[in-house]
């Protein structure tokens, strides 16, 4: 199977190629705002491999949670290059590719959500496979959903922000932390094969960011709340599981 994937709901941006299941990998740090990483990366590994876009079985992505415009950049590239080749794609939830980025088996994924939340995630493999323990939902670090057993390690930016109150949440559940652990195009690819096998690429168009909340950045009177301890109205929040 040949599959490209594409990440880009963290500072970093990446772009792996899968060819015959091994994977190549090509990593770029930038800002948000950087729209212009994504494309040299994906140019770099199909010329190394010899290998055009037409000759692709699918195209996936980190489809989020995530840096907001991260993920709507890596939607949008993996859109335009499907559309443009007539190829499916395959939308892979950034946390899970978070959680697969550890070699353990039990793993509360966690991204720093800004606005004093989390994207928050807990996964368990099973035989090989992954298996999801909590549905994925943003909240606060204090109120994030607990699980039950030892043996979980923490990953990801949220462990950096919030280190303190999720260890103290989970406290006797975590035996390890990697809060510098993030989603990469590598594991997207890689999780994108038992989820194409499954059937769960889809068009072009249908393939869309997966948002938990709404808003994405807090007014000045939020910002004044927090500050002063206060909370914030959750109107236009969801926390739909994915």
């Amino acid at each position: 199977m040949r599959l490209l994937a594409l990440d880009s709901s963290t500072q970093r941006r990446s772009a792996a190629l899968l060819m015959d299941q091994q994977v190549s990998e090509r990593i770029a740090a930038g800002a948000p705002q950087d729209v212009d990483l994504l494309l040299p990366l994906v140019r770099e590994l199909l010329d190394a491999a010899g290998c055009g876009v037409r000759e692709l079985d699918a195209i996936a992505f980190g489809a989020g949670p995530g840096a907001f415009t991260g993920v709507r950049i890596a939607c949008g590239v993996a859109q335009g290059l499907a559309f443009a080749s007539n190829l499916p794609v395959v939308p892979v939830s950034s946390l899970l590719a978070l959680a697969a980025s550890s070699a353990q088996d039990k793993v509360i994924a966690a991204l720093d959500a800004r606005m004093d939340e989390i994207y928050h995630a807990a996964y368990e493999r099973v035989e090989g496979q992954w298996q999801c323990v909590s549905a994925p939902c943003v909240c606060s670090a204090s109120a994030a959903p607990l699980v039950a057993g030892e043996g979980w390690v923490g990953v990801g930016s949220g462990f950096k922000a919030y280190d303190a109150v999720l260890r103290e949440r989970y406290a006797g559940a975590l035996t390890g932390v990697d809060a510098t652990a993030e989603p990469s195009a590598a594991q997207v690819a890689r999780l994108a094969v038992p989820a194409y096998l499954r059937g769960e690429a889809v068009p072009a168009q249908l393939a869309l960011p997966i948002y938990l909340r709404d808003k994405v950045a807090l007014t000045s009177v939020e910002q004044a709340a927090l500050r002063s301890g206060g909370q914030i109205a959750q109107n236009g929040r969801r926390t739909t599981p994915i």
